[in-house]
C-alpha cells in the first residue's frame, strides 16, 4: 500500500464517518441524557462492532449476503427492528435531565456498550460495503493481514475519535438544556430519527 493510497482512504473514511448516521445519534442522545462516560461506552460498542463487521467481510460474509436474498433480508431485518426499537424507546424517554454520570447510576455500563455494538452491528449493508471497500485500497502483491489491520485500526480510531468528540461536545451543552421540556423534544426528535433510519433500512437491497 503506497502513502498516496492511504491517504485516498483516510479521505473516503472521513466523508464516510462525518456524514451523520445511526452511532452518532446514539452518542449525542446517550450523552445528553446518561452522561458523556456511558456515551463513551456506547462509542466502544460502535467500534466494536464495526471490527467484527470488517473481520466478517474479510470471512467472506459480504459474499454470502451479496449472494443470498434471503440472508441478507434476514440480517436486514433484524437491524431494523432494533433501529426502530432504539427509536420508539427514546422518543418515549422522560426528559430528565441528568449531569454527568448522576442518575441513572444503576444502570451498568456494559448496557450501554450492548446497545452501541448493536446499533453499530445493525446495518447488514456495511458488510456489502467493507466488502467491496478495503479491497480497493489493498495491494494484493502484498500481504494481507497487515494492510489489513493499518485500514482496520484506522478506521476504528478515526470513528472513536468522531464519536467522542459528539459525545463531548454534547455533555458540555447539557447545562444550557436545563428544561425537561427541551430534553424531552430532542428524544422524541432523535427517537423520530432512530424509527426513520429503521424503516429506511427496510426498503435497501442488495447491490446487484
Amino acid at each position: 500500500m503506497t502513502l498516496t493510497t492511504y491517504l485516498l482512504y483516510l479521505a473516503a473514511v472521513a466523508l464516510l464517518i462525518f456524514t451523520p448516521g445511526p452511532t452518532m445519534l446514539m452518542c449525542m442522545t446517550t450523552s445528553l441524557n446518561h452522561g458523556p462516560r456511558k456515551a463513551l461506552s456506547s462509542a466502544f460498542g460502535s467500534i466494536s462492532a464495526v471490527l467484527c463487521v470488517m473481520l466478517l467481510s474479510a470471512l467472506g460474509l459480504g459474499a454470502l449476503l451479496a449472494a443470498s436474498e434471503a440472508a441478507f433480508t434476514v440480517a436486514k431485518v433484524l437491524g431494523a427492528a432494533y433501529l426502530i426499537y432504539v427509536g420508539v424507546k427514546t422518543f418515549r424517554s422522560d426528559g430528565a435531565l441528568l449531569h454527568g454520570d448522576k442518575g441513572l447510576s444503576d444502570t451498568p455500563r456494559s448496557s450501554f456498550f450492548l446497545r452501541g455494538f448493536l446499533v453499530g452491528a445493525s446495518n447488514p449493508k456495511a458488510i456489502l460495503f467493507f466488502a467491496a471497500f478495503f479491497p480497493q485500497f489493498l495491494d494484493p502483491a502484498a500481504p494481507f493481514a497487515p494492510q489489513f489491520a493499518i485500514l482496520a485500526l484506522t478506521f476504528i480510531a478515526f470513528e472513536f475519535s468522531v464519536l467522542s468528540a459528539c459525545a463531548l461536545g454534547v455533555s458540555r451543552l447539557a447545562p444550557l438544556l436545563r428544561s425537561s421540556h427541551a430534553v424531552r423534544r430532542f428524544n422524541q426528535v432523535s427517537g423520530g430519527l432512530f424509527t426513520l433510519m429503521g424503516g429506511l433500512l427496510l426498503f435497501t437491497r442488495r447491490q446487484t
